[in-house]
């Protein structure tokens, strides 16, 4: 039913952390796999409970190319209904996947959200609400609610289950950093959803992570932006190019004093 589709380098002081994500997907109540897009590093590397698991499937990248471009390679190969990112030193909450698919199969909805929890050192979790509220959400009023770029994105991306078509049409963005922001933005772009109230990932908070890097804020204003004005300019010109309804061969037009 789901595929979880993983980009790692396999670096040392992640492979812990691959492992437990790994772990969180095999407490999951639905049937699922996962592709894990090697970026440029030896698959030998990879632990041994994935190793020898026969719901994961490994894409080996013979040279790095970068997280949007790994995910997005390793998109080619998902082969189910639905698709969810992660990364690989996260963790999914033990009903993630069953919460989200059951409101899926049953509203015919795009996709599924969640809130998300940051993960600390101590074991401890932090929730974290994000700015869309709690519903349904019809598509492109996800976007509504990142007021500028500056502000906190609308939605997690990896909260998100999404139909596979969806994710192929809005995949990873070009771009080094923040490229989860616009598969985020594209997919709730494309088609309705639901955000339930409820937390289905959590995020680790630990030195090696990206946002903790030197050099990090250089560039993410820039792609705030980028992702900000793609989800302006997407929704625009969706609900621009709707067809008008018709009658016989005739559009409709409205009646004298009706606002359109």
């Amino acid at each position: 039913m789901i595929t979880v589709v993983i980009a790692t380098r396999l670096r040392e002081d992640r492979l812990d952390y691959l492992t437990a994500m790994h772990t969180s997907l095999t407490r999951q109540s639905v049937p699922w796999e996962a592709v894990i897009a090697i970026d440029g590093a030896d698959p030998q590397r990879l632990p041994a409970p994935l190793a020898a698991d026969p719901r994961v499937r490994t894409l080996a990248l013979p040279r790095p190319v970068g997280a949007a471009c790994a995910r997005n390679l390793a998109l080619n190969d998902v082969r189910t209904e639905y698709v969810n990112w992660a990364d690989d030193d996260d963790e999914f909450t033990d009903d993630a996947m069953s919460v989200r698919l059951t409101t899926l199969e049953s509203a015919g909805v795009g996709w599924c959200a969640g809130w998300s929890q940051d993960l600390h050192p101590d074991g401890s979790t932090t929730l974290w609400e994000c700015p869309a509220p709690p519903g349904r959400h019809e598509a492109g009023d996800v976007w509504t609610y990142w007021k500028t770029p500056a502000d906190t994105i609308p939605i997690g991306p990896t909260t998100i289950l999404a139909r596979t078509d969806l994710v192929r049409a809005a995949p990873m963005g070009g771009l080094v950093q923040g490229e989860d922001y616009m598969t985020a933005i594209g997919v709730t772009c494309l088609a309705p959803g639901i955000l339930l109230p409820v937390p289905v990932y959590r995020y680790r908070k630990h030195p090696g992570q990206l946002t903790a890097q030197p050099g990090y804020d250089q560039l993410e204003s820039a792609a705030r932006e980028h992702a900000w004005q793609y989800g302006r300019s997407l929704r625009s010109a969706l609900q621009n190019h709707q067809p008008k309804p018709t009658f016989g061969d005739r559009p409709l037009e409205p009646a004298a004093g009706v606002p359109v």
